[in-house]
């Protein structure tokens, strides 16, 4: 199953053009999406994956 970083709690999006995404439990910067990242760095999914809560900013 693919791991969806929209829907991750620790995904953030940032203010810098060279690295708009963000992982908060991988602490890491991006221009790919995090998820992708991981996968290519480790050969696994995202293990630190945990769906946003529900009605709550």
């Amino acid at each position: 199953m693919a791991v969806n970083c929209f829907k991750c709690r620790y995904f953030r999006v940032t203010w810098e053009p060279a690295t708009p995404r963000a992982c908060t439990a991988y602490g890491f910067k991006t221009k790919q999406i995090p998820s992708t990242v991981v996968r290519q760095s480790s050969g696994m999914e995202c293990l630190k994956y945990a769906p946003k809560q529900e009605g709550k900013r």
